[in-house]
């Protein structure tokens, strides 16, 4: 059972790495998102600044170009009248056409540099939003991943725990036959079985009564004998009972259920209210031996466990469902701490699940406890 154990904190000790790695690297994808959403903001900024730069280039460009025509043309006319003007007035028209040719070269040489440098963020902005849609694309499988770590991860254990209390559920099934036979075996040998066996030496001692003794001592050991047949009939009957109790099949759940539970109120010395709410009506036979053994087993596990000095059976009959209650003021236990004698609880699960009912136990130590059962109408 320990190694079991063990191997349960081993599976659970990876899951917890595995969730801690994944979980950093998620951190660490977010951070570098994040870096590059920021410097992709920072260049489109700073492409809008150029972009606004090479229209302003562009503009004042076609202004020098109209600059440039204008004093173009005022060059040919000085070099066509060419003895009109002074030499100063000639220098003054080169000069200034010159000097707008070097600055159109000047403007177009920092228009070319802006383009290109347009054209560099462009491409890394969209370089940027590749990165950017990468890690959203990995945020996104790494939370799938969690996700399925944190939760399907503990599902898969929550199976395995499940198919291992199956398999111990099958062990202790097999375990109780074997154990009802031998109590049933011990039942009737100590009782029916003995009591019959006196009966037989009696019937004998009765013929010899009446020889030797005379009708009174006859008709005493008659009366003798007529009670241990009663006493063994009892225990036949009670023995039949408890294997499958044929009022069940006669009379119906409700009637039976009183039945039960006045024997059992006498039989254990403790109070049993029995409070039933809606309609008594009939279901079919599977359903009532279910609801049935239900209830005998809550009672059982109260009777045996909890030591209590009251016990409630509500049966509540509504349209969709029956709801069974079985509180109890005993000493309770922790509903989250499993024993190994947790047998009976089982068996009211797996019973409970083939009907699609639920089953919810409210308990703590000191405090009593509160067993609901809910068990559709249509569930058989």
């Amino acid at each position: 059972m320990s190694t079991v154990q063990d191997s349960e904190k081993a599976l659970d000790q990876i899951i917890n790495e595995m969730v801690d790695v994944v979980s950093n690297s998620k951190n660490e994808i977010f951070s570098l998102g994040e870096e590059a959403r920021k410097q992709q903001q920072a260049l489109e900024r700073e492409l809008t600044n150029i972009k606004q730069e090479v229209k302003n280039l562009i503009d004042e460009n076609d202004q020098l170009e109209r600059k440039l025509k204008l004093s173009r043309l005022r060059l040919s006319e000085v070099s066509k009248y060419f003895d009109r003007y002074s030499e100063e007035e000639v220098r003054e028209v080169y000069n200034h056409t010159h000097s707008l040719q070097t600055q159109i070269v000047l403007q177009r040489q920092k228009e070319e540099g802006l383009i290109k440098r347009r054209e560099e963020l462009e491409q890394r902005i969209r370089s940027l939003g590749t990165s950017i849609q990468r890690s959203e694309n990995l945020m996104s499988k790494t939370n799938v991943i969690l996700n399925y770590l944190m939760t399907d991860f503990k599902e898969i254990n929550e199976t395995i725990q499940s198919a291992k209390d199956s398999q111990e559920f099958g062990l202790k099934i097999i375990d109780a036959q074997e154990e009802e036979r031998r109590s049933l075996s011990r039942e009737m040998h100590d009782g029916p079985a003995q009591m019959l066996a006196n009966v037989m030496i009696r019937s004998e001692i009765v013929g010899k009564t009446f020889r030797e003794r005379g009708l009174e001592q006859g008709m005493s050991e008659v009366k003798t004998m007529k009670e241990m047949v009663r006493k063994a009939l009892y225990e036949v009957r009670r023995i039949i009972y408890d294997l499958r109790p044929m009022a069940l099949d006669d009379l119906g759940l409700v009637p039976t259920l009183r039945k039960y539970i006045a024997t059992t109120e006498e039989y254990h010395q403790v109070r049993i209210e029995f409070v039933i709410r809606g309609k008594e009506e009939r279901f079919n036979q599977q359903f009532e031996t279910a609801a049935f053994r239900l209830i005998q087993e809550a009672l059982q596990n109260a009777l045996k466990h909890g030591e209590p000095r009251v016990i409630r059976v509500i049966y509540e009959n509504t349209p969709e469902k029956l709801n069974l209650h079985i509180i109890d003021d005993g000493k309770g236990f922790n509903p989250a701490e499993k024993k190994e004698d947790s047998f009976g609880l089982i068996g009211m699960r797996e019973r409970i699940d083939i009907l699609r009912g639920e089953l919810s136990i409210d308990s703590s130590l000191g405090k009593g406890t509160r067993v609901k059962i809910s068990i559709p109408h249509q569930s058989m």
